[in-house]
């Protein structure tokens, strides 16, 4: 055992007198020791009940013949940071929640390790720290939100953030907006959409790293805690039979992640975090997969913000492996593979039954016959960009119109409430990259104020920053390389065309290559918005967000 280290021998008497001042047992010592990861916090909604679920799964480790011992993980609500300089360090939190768990894990030499995480960086930032220690894991995170419900129809917070919008334009009484902020998150729990904190913790299902249920039973459910005790129980079965977490992590495995992803309609910050998790695998994940992949994978889900259904309504209809088991109907997916259960793949995903075809479409008749995520190339974004497909209407798939263009999130927000932008405009939104922001700020109010300004179906949105799972319309993000690195989105000029067309993965800003040559060689970079802290120290290591926006290995 790894603990031995610490629990074993002469040499080891200091360390268990440290153990004796915690009220360790002699017996707990000899028993393996597991480290409880946990997320719990007093400002994130998502991870308010996360105090339950560590002490459900102590239990089951416990009961199972291992000693439990938690320690913490930090969380930022990425709904509070939103549209302010909060939202900086957002993305910013994964890295180091990945270090920092390393750093526990390997100090104290835990034998086996349970994550409890749930919002947008906590689930990937564990699943990079799971991957690097590759010691037995599993994860259980702490569930979804139920929906809202506003004048008799269910709600969530993208339709809050749409009614400031919807206030603006004059459609919404204050009253109304009154109402939303009261009900549209009733409960604790990851926000009731396919956002990215739901999407996350779907693909860790798909991934193999958690039980079933693991992405979409509710956070308030009693079965949520039956689901972190057997999470507790299962280590021990992982660290008996020596499962590791790149044992499940592998190449096929992001396959089946990103295969799910597309049926699902995930958030496009999947297509951050997945290759920064691959990455710690030791697994290289080049983004143009995604668009191979979504061309044999039907979308088999339209979840809020693309449509009206819930993570409840899909846990309803049989979660994850229900999904997963449709699209096995047409041999999608690498079944033969280890999971978190002990068991393949294909076991996992025998006999789950779709109980609703309304919110999962039968593989014979999807909502498109692609999946939800698009990965665009062009001259204006050579390097990629990602745009959620299943969530823009049919009519901007396609769509040419004049940039309107902004240095930052704010002016554009400005802009758009004061009835700036019209019918038909591309609004660009530069220097918000991972470098340049620094830390690639979420757009959701600029897509909100669009969306709730009426102009969702007829005016594009791109950047170099990122969008949240809430976002919907044609919001085209991750534009790499990005502004500060001089990328072709800095050269983007006022009342440029620019061309989209989603359906054959191309973004172009129409000038010819003299005049972006002319443009280039007159680019200077800008001075850093921030040089100090930890944003200062993020800003100089990482590397483009088509690279899953990791930091620099070596310096």
């Amino acid at each position: 055992m790894r603990s031995d280290a610490v629990t074993k021998g002469m040499q080891q008497a200091p360390h268990r007198s440290l153990f004796n001042a915690l009220g360790l047992t002699k017996e707990e010592l000899n028993k393996p020791l597991v480290g409880i990861v946990c997320s719990y916090n007093e400002i994130v909604p998502g991870h308010m009940n996360l105090d339950k679920i560590a002490d459900a799964v102590k239990l089951g480790v416990a009961m199972a013949g291992g000693t439990p011992i938690q320690f913490p993980a930090i969380a930022v609500c990425d709904g509070i940071a939103m549209g302010h300089s909060g939202m900086k360090y957002s993305l910013v939190t994964r890295d180091l929640i990945a270090d920092s768990t390393e750093c526990m894990a390997m100090a104290h030499k835990f034998d086996a390790l349970v994550m409890i995480p749930n919002c947008d960086k906590n689930v990937p930032g564990l699943l990079m720290a799971a991957a690097r220690l590759n010691v037995p894991t599993i994860f259980v995170s702490g569930g979804p939100m139920l929906a809202g419900r506003v004048k008799g129809c269910k709600t969530s917070l993208s339709s809050m953030f749409e009614a400031v919008g919807s206030y603006a334009a004059g459609t919404m009484t204050l009253e109304d907006v009154e109402e939303f902020e009261a009900k549209a998150c009733p409960t604790c729990g990851s926000c009731s959409g396919m956002y990215t904190a739901n999407s996350m913790n779907c693909l860790t299902e798909a991934l193999g790293m958690g039980l079933p249920g693991n992405g979409t039973i509710p956070a308030v459910y009693s079965e949520r805690i039956k689901l972190a005790k057997h999470a507790g129980m299962k280590i021990m079965e992982l660290l008996e039979k020596g499962i590791k977490p790149r044992d499940i992590m592998t190449k096929e495995a992001f396959e089946n992640a990103l295969t799910v992803d597309m049926a699902l309609g995930c958030s496009t910050n999947s297509m951050l975090h997945l290759p920064a998790i691959a990455n710690e695998a030791g697994v290289d994940i080049n983004l143009d997969i995604a668009n191979e992949i979504s061309a044999r994978t039907p979308n088999l889900c339209h979840l809020a913000p693309a449509g009206h259904t819930y993570i409840e309504d899909l846990n309803e209809a049989g979660g994850v492996y229900a999904v997963m088991n449709e699209l096995n109907k047409k041999n999608l997916l690498h079944t033969d593979l280890i999971t978190a259960t002990g068991k393949t793949v294909g076991e996992n995903i025998e006999g789950c039954v779709n109980r609703d075809p309304e919110v999962i479409r039968p593989i014979e008749n999807p909502y498109s016959e692609v999946g939800g995520i698009a990965v665009l190339r062009g001259n204006l974004a050579p390097d990629t960009c990602v745009v959620k497909r299943s969530a823009v209407v049919p009519e901007m798939l396609k769509h040419s119109g004049p940039a309107r263009v902004f240095d930052c999130e704010e002016d554009a927000i400005d802009a758009i409430k004061s009835g700036k932008i019209v019918a038909g405009d591309v609004v660009v939104i530069r220097y918000e990259g991972p470098k340049g922001g620094p830390g690639m700020r979420e757009m959701l109010n600029p897509t909100s104020a669009i969306a709730g300004m009426g102009l969702g179906s007829s005016v594009a949105l791109i950047t170099d920053g990122r969008f949240s799972g809430a976002s919907r319309g044609a919001s085209i993000g991750h534009v790499c390389p990005e502004a500060a690195v001089g990328g072709p989105i800095a050269l983007v000029e006022e009342g440029d065309i620019i061309n989209i067309d989603i359906d054959n993965h191309l973004l172009e800003l129409a000038i010819s290559e003299e005049e972006f040559a002319a443009r280039k060689a007159k680019w200077q970079p800008r001075e850093p918005k921030v040089k100090d802290g930890y944003l200062g120290r993020y800003a100089s290591l990482v590397t483009s967000a088509s690279k899953g926006a990791v930091l620099k290995s070596n310096i």
